[in-house]
């Protein structure tokens, strides 16, 4: 049976973090979230802001704005890499807004919906790829080689309708779009296997700069 299909997809936690200091990059990020104890509302952000209410970006050039308003990844994820690693893997450890149960996020197609909780609406929109800073985070030398060779990293999404996010919300997918393009394709395509990227030039919703990166590599797709 798939780790996945544990009853009703949900929220296990809402996680926001605070600018702290990292010997990498800027020398601060908000990279290490928490658990926060009630519900937090979740927005269209501007450039380089995050879409929860309380929750702190620093590298605002390569993170946060409309399209990286939301970032989850699945508990289910989490734990296989706590056994992996040895130690336990809590919710918000790996930057994640969204610490989701019963949802395959590397599955999800981009351009999917996500309806969360009474009102609010995601769309799937990219695949994080690792930075310096997530290795730092998670304390690891070639924590960057290794999270990408294990090809589930976990979603970035847009806030289509604004709401409220709470741990305990259940996540139903209301739309998912014909395309081979999901999460785990995509980001295999923009890191290990570079001949996957045909495969992104037509998909629908891809991010503009994702789609011209594809084109560039497949000029004649």
């Amino acid at each position: 049976m798939s780790p996945y299909g544990r009853g009703v997809a949900s929220v296990e936690s809402v996680n926001i973090g605070a600018s702290r200091p990292y010997p990498v990059k800027g020398g601060r990020s908000g990279i290490d979230k928490h658990p926060a104890p009630g519900p937090v509302r979740v927005e269209v952000p501007g450039f380089g802001r995050s879409g929860l209410a309380g929750d702190t970006i620093c590298d605002t050039p390569n993170h946060g704005g409309p399209d990286q308003a939301v970032y989850a990844y699945a508990r289910e994820d989490l734990d296989a890499w706590a056994v992996r690693l040895g130690r336990p893997v809590r919710g918000g450890l790996f930057g994640e807004n969204l610490t989701t149960v019963g949802v395959d996020v590397t599955a999800a197609v981009v351009g999917e919906r996500w309806r969360v909780g009474d009102g609010l609406v995601l769309q799937v929109t990219a695949p994080r790829i690792p930075c310096v800073t997530f290795e730092a985070q998670m304390g690891e030398r070639g924590w960057v080689k290794r999270f990408t060779r294990a090809a589930a990293p976990g979603a970035y999404l847009r806030v289509l309708v604004p709401g409220q996010v709470r741990a305990g919300d259940p996540v139903v997918v209301e739309d998912r779009p014909d395309s081979p393009a999901t999460i785990g394709l995509t980001f295999r395509a923009l890191t290990l296997e570079p001949d996957l990227l045909v495969e992104l030039v037509d998909a629908p919703h891809l991010v503009p700069e994702l789609r011209d990166r594809a084109r560039r590599r497949v000029p004649f797709g």
